[in-house]
């Protein structure tokens, strides 16, 4: 199962990206547990600085962006095969 994490404080674009990768795991029926990370602590251990972050399979993917859905749903498909 692949592990995605959204990091961020809660801010409108965080929230954002939160729905978009939980539609596009439920649309694409991909194998994946979404984690909302709110906790400071927790986000500055990831080295990210502008949210919201985005980690699948504990790699940071990107920060400050909402990436589009292709290029979410690629990550996605290539951590299937880690």
């Amino acid at each position: 199962m692949i592990s995605v994490k959204i990091l961020g404080t809660g801010c409108k674009r965080c929230n954002n990206l939160e729905t978009q990768v939980r539609e596009l795991v439920k649309r694409n029926a991909i194998e994946a547990e979404v984690e909302k990370v709110s906790d400071i602590r927790q986000m500055i251990g990831y080295g990210i600085i502008a949210t919201p972050g985005l980690v699948i399979n504990e790699k940071v993917k990107s920060t400050g962006i909402i990436p589009k859905d292709d290029v979410i749903l690629q990550w996605l498909k290539e951590s299937k095969n880690e």
